[in-house]
């Protein structure tokens, strides 16, 4: 595929474009986890199919852990993005979603599937079926097919896609069934007709991924753990960092390439290894790793699931894939994207900087930001009336002495460590049940602890709509007898009070979701009341304990204005009393401190 000299300048961000990250961040500097990809040694990102316009590249899993990702590197190394996504919404909160074009289309459906690749140039297949049920073969198969196809007819130059690494000397029969199926999909786009570049990795390293979540939390949960054999299993890990230079350079390969690459970082080591350098970089002791040989994959994926927020269904494909050894044989993806200074990022490093990421709370992606195979995607009933059946709702408004921004803080905090602001029990009992059924349970907690984006995980929810300062909707992604979904909505009466409002609709399938609904019924007073009353009673607090803070920031300053309240409490403050009652003096209470996230009456979470 031509492409000029190397481009130093961005490309100018599109008309009518969302904000644009910050700055590039050049190959060889290690100051984040993954630098901004640009150029590599063999072109820019113009092409000459038409005159001088940038490569345009398509890319499917945009709204998946790595698609998500490789989105802002191909805009940043200058080329046209194009995504392709069943429920286009998902990605209308990403910082880059206006500078790129969004359709709608699924890589099973031939048409929709066509309709994306016109006029495309370059093609990065990055969807799977993983943890997808027994049928997921067949279903990865369809769709490769599928976009092999298309792509050939619309004249796409380069298909780019990212499988597993694959062990020596092992037949593909004997394979577990997820590297089976992602060695099956790479062929297949290799026999396509259009030029392809099969990557292979063996374990992805990065904030957010599903391989660094499970190593992360073995290594801080268990500091004696009685591990299956797979643990003395010999791996190449590689950096997300690298994994994304990799696909963004190979944009650029020339068209007689038609192979397979097997990409890794500078280190080979065990699974053991690699939990004993996750604990370096987190300052934990020395683990204790007792290996059984009794624990199979399928065990193991269960005893994952109970200590980690990887759900058994996904770990056990990623748990079998570490049954044979998984190195790279070769490393020639180097002769055409060239290493950066220093090489591939090493373990340590690539851990280091991951859990960086995770401390400062920037997380870009999650492995939770796929879909989960089999969770509802029906459309919210429409109101008054739903053609679909029986619809259950549950509805809760409380008037809030708080401002309506106090009280959105509040509700688009919700979940994750902040909890559910409701009986802690129960929502506990629920999350745990719903992973011994196999679902997700509340593990998943949230990527960012104070933002919410549509079509992200927030604990065994999914974020459907959320319109800020005024509505979240949440669509639940549990194992239930029907589809549920829970909104929370900030709004004001009439006489410019402001409320919470929240709602709780299940449509039930079947005989047995009426009975579902109506068993947990005489609890929805304590679960659904307790909710409304504690995150009411939280932005109260928290507009009380910052007025408490401005009262006393403003009397040390010696300015005025302060209210008569506020006047009171910074005296008592300063006299260090508080309040009285009857003389007797007691502590200053904790709401009226700035930074508090409790008030007097309210109901602990």
């Amino acid at each position: 595929m031509p492409c000029p000299a190397e481009r130093t300048n961005r490309r100018p961000p599109a008309a009518g474009g969302g904000k644009r990250r910050g700055g590039a961040v050049a190959e060889g500097v290690r100051g984040a986890e993954h630098g901004r990809v640009r150029g590599h040694g063999n072109g820019g990102g113009t092409a000459d199919r038409g005159a001088g316009r940038p490569l345009r590249c398509l890319v499917t899993g945009a709204t998946g852990y790595l698609g998500g990702r490789l989105v802002p590197e191909l805009l940043a190394a200058g080329y046209a993005v194009r995504c392709l996504a069943r429920v286009p919404g998902r990605l209308r909160d990403h910082p880059w979603a206006g500078e790129v074009e969004i359709v709608r289309g699924d890589v099973t459906d031939a048409a929709s599937t066509g309709a994306a690749l016109e006029g495309v140039d370059v093609a990065y297949y990055l969807v799977h079926s993983l943890g997808g049920g027994p049928g997921f073969e067949e279903t990865d198969r369809r769709a490769a097919r599928v976009f092999g196809e298309r792509a050939r007819a619309a004249g796409v130059r380069r298909i780019v896609y990212l499988g597993g690494l694959t062990p020596r000397g092992v037949p593909e029969r004997d394979l577990s069934p997820h590297l089976r199926s992602r060695a099956e999909v790479g062929r297949l786009l290799l026999d396509s007709g259009v030029p392809t570049a099969v990557l292979r990795a063996a374990v992805v390293i990065g904030s957010g991924s599903a391989s660094f979540e499970i190593l992360r939390y073995l290594s801080e949960r268990l500091p004696v753990m009685v591990t299956p054999r797979w643990v003395r299993t010999r791996l190449q890990p590689i950096a997300v960092r690298d994994v994304l230079r990799y696909l963004v350079g190979c944009a650029c390969l020339p068209p007689e390439v038609n192979r397979a690459f097997d990409i890794g970082g500078p280190d080979v080591l065990t699974y053991q290894e690699m939990m004993r350098l996750h604990a370096e970089a987190a300052g934990l002791r020395r683990r204790v790793v007792l290996p059984v040989p009794v624990l199979s994959p399928a065990l193991s994926s269960h005893w994952i699931g109970l200590v980690t927020p990887v759900p058994a269904a996904l770990a056990r494909p990623l748990t079998e894939s570490l049954r044979h050894e998984v190195v790279c044989a070769e490393h020639d993806i180097a002769r055409y994207v060239p290493d950066p200074p220093g090489g591939p990022l090493g373990l340590a490093e690539a851990l280091r900087l991951a859990l960086e990421r995770v401390r400062e709370a920037r997380v870009a992606t999650r492995w939770s930001s796929a879909s989960v195979p089999g969770a509802p995607s029906d459309p919210l009933p429409t109101d008054p009336d739903w053609a679909g059946g029986s619809l259950y709702t549950d509805l809760r408004d409380r008037v809030v002495a708080a401002p309506p921004e106090a009280l959105w803080r509040v509700v688009e905090g919700i979940g994750g460590e902040h909890g559910w602001y409701s009986f802690p029990l129960a929502w506990a009992a629920r999350g745990w049940l719903d992973r011994l059924a196999g679902g997700v349970g509340l593990a998943r907690g949230r990527r960012d602890a104070a933002r919410l984006r549509v079509g992200e995980a927030l604990d065994f929810w999914r974020v459907e709509e959320i319109e800020p300062g005024r509505l979240l909707r949440l669509r639940a992604e549990m194992r239930l007898p029907g589809l549920a979904w829970l909104e929370l909505a900030v709004d004001r009466d009439r006489s410019g009070r402001t409320v919470y409002r929240q709602r709780a609709l299940f449509h039930p399938r079947g005989l047995a979701g009426h009975a579902y609904w109506w068993g947990v019924a005489p609890f929805h007073a304590v679960v659904f009341g307790g909710m409304a009353r504690n995150i009411a009673a939280e932005a109260e607090a928290k507009t009380e304990a910052g007025a408490a803070g401005a009262g006393v920031a403003a009397a040390g300053s010696g300015k005025t204005g302060t209210t008569r309240a506020g006047r009171r409490r910074w005296y008592a403050l300063r006299s260090g009393a508080g309040s009285r009652r009857g003389g007797a003096a007691r502590p200053v209470p904790r709401s009226w401190l700035p930074g508090s996230a409790r008030r007097r009456g309210a109901r602990s979470r």
